[in-house]
């Protein structure tokens, strides 16, 4: 049972972890508001075609996969909480660095190739800062958070991810508003990466505040500091007995754990959830959101306008993903959400193909958006932190957030090139995906709520035994 006067702690250091979300949601979504900006200060100044203005927009992504991929070196070796002290810096530098690219080498005002590969390098810095707190943040929360309020407490960093989201759609519709054309092209958009900051800043502060996590601390034979943790969070008893579970855990067999030790299903399931995450286009309508509304006639500063209507149905509906995923359970709200993501994208596909592009667009958009906030946004995070054994976690975890970082970088560069093609072909595309992810989810993800990491680990380790033993 958990201790009544530790709520307030997990709580609290669970808060301090979503900023970790809220800056992944931050640095992904600023582009949005920069991003026209940035094609007429480059692309249209250098003559650069649009799949190169695709490949910039969505640089940050390699960065992404980079540090999704090294996020279990590091979770490892230098534990979940330093890892993100890294991340937080990487956020400072990548917010500083992209503002003022020119900053030492070149002129500012000057356009160049090197000029845009120095500011593809900045957004890359910050691209591994949201790898690693993309991964890590709910590893984090996952392993600090008691079982019958884990889905709730991971979910919070979804919230701060879409939160941050809301937050830098405000701030880039404030730094656009009643400005011209030219100013956002010169100045604006620099402001809009250099607001990421003020957040970056408060992460890397806070983080000196909050424990290690007791998994990792057992992991690193230092079980004192891993008791002293869980008595923060538990009750006497129930600590002692987390405390022996995770020991268990890591006793169990006393070789080394490589990534497929307890069988490949395990990590391929979590890989998946990942692209699927990607493949269903969301990002695409984050990414591209005032181009969209552009799209439907809408002013420059109105389009911005729009994108913070559809963060706030964002933020309402992660609400109720958080509200539901520890009561409902995993699977029935992923399924819920894969139907209503099918809908929306054959939705804006339809009036695409009619070339009626207006506010039923703009339904269908908010549609999607929503299915996917209840569901697929915070859901997929939640069970990335549970489905892992805990001897393996950190690195199968960096192999899914990878995978998904790398799924995003596909779907959001080729997005422009694809338009370009057929826009109703292309989110007919992301509306197939959605309709393949429930018949995935359906098939084969397993429902995980209300179970300690250790027991989920049992289950599913005896469930790929059983599946060989038959094979």
């Amino acid at each position: 049972m958990v201790n009544k006067n530790s709520y307030f702690y997990i709580v609290l250091i669970t808060l301090v972890a979503t900023l970790g979300g809220l800056l992944f949601g931050y640095d992904t979504a600023v582009i949005s508001g920069a991003e026209g900006s940035l094609q007429a200060y480059f692309s249209e100044g250098l003559g650069l075609s649009s799949l190169v203005h695709g490949i910039t927009v969505s640089s940050a992504l390699i960065g992404c996969i980079i540090g999704g991929f090294i996020s279990g070196y590091f979770a490892t070796n230098f534990g979940r909480k330093y890892s993100l002290i890294i991340a937080a810096v990487l956020f400072l530098i990548s917010a500083l660095g992209s503002a003022f690219p020119e900053f030492l080498f070149f002129t500012k005002g000057e356009p160049t190739y090197a000029l845009l590969i120095t500011f593809n390098i900045y957004r890359i810095i910050g691209g591994i800062g949201v790898g690693l707190a993309s991964a890590i943040s709910p590893m984090y929360i996952g392993e600090m958070a008691p079982p019958k309020i884990r889905g709730t407490l991971v979910s919070l960093n979804q919230f701060a991810v879409i939160f941050g989201m809301l937050v830098v759609y405000f701030v880039n519709w404030g730094i656009a508003k009643g400005q011209t054309v030219e100013w956002l092209n010169d100045i604006g958009w620099r402001y809009m990466f250099l607001s990421e900051s003020i957040p970056a800043i408060l992460f890397l502060v806070l983080l000196f505040t909050v424990p290690e996590t007791p998994r990792y601390l057992v992991s690193k034979n230092q079980d004192e500091k891993a008791m002293s943790v869980l008595s923060r969070i538990y009750e006497k008893t129930m600590a002692k007995a987390t405390m022996f579970e995770i020991k268990a855990s890591f006793n169990e067999n006393k070789k080394k754990a490589t990534l497929f030790t307890f069988g490949k299903k395990i990590v391929v399931i979590g890989i998946l959830l990942s692209v699927f995450q990607q493949f269903v286009g969301i990002n695409v309508a984050l990414y591209y959101a005032p181009r969209i509304f552009e799209s439907m006639g809408a002013a420059r500063d109105a389009s911005m306008f729009q994108t913070i209507i559809m963060g706030l149905v964002n933020v309402v509906f992660t609400l109720i993903a958080i509200f539901t995923v520890d009561k409902f359970g995993r699977k029935p709200l992923l399924i819920i959400g894969s139907v209503g993501m099918t809908v929306g994208m054959f939705g804006v596909a339809a009036m695409a193909f009619s070339n009626k592009i207006g506010i039923a667009t703009l339904i269908f958009i908010i549609i999607y958006t929503a299915s996917f906030m209840m569901s697929w946004g915070p859901v997929v995070w939640v069970l990335i932190s549970e489905i892992f054994p805990n001897r393996v976690r950190a690195q199968a975890v960096a192999i899914a957030v990878a995978a998904q970082w790398a799924a995003n970088y596909f779907i959001s560069s080729t997005y422009p090139a694809m338009m370009e093609v057929s826009g109703g072909l292309t989110y007919s595309f992301y509306g197939i995906m959605s309709l393949l992810s429930a018949l995935f989810i359906w098939k084969f993800v397993p429902e995980t709520k209300g179970r300690s990491l250790e027991e989920l680990e049992k289950i599913l380790v005896n469930s790929q035994k059983k599946e060989e033993d038959v094979a």
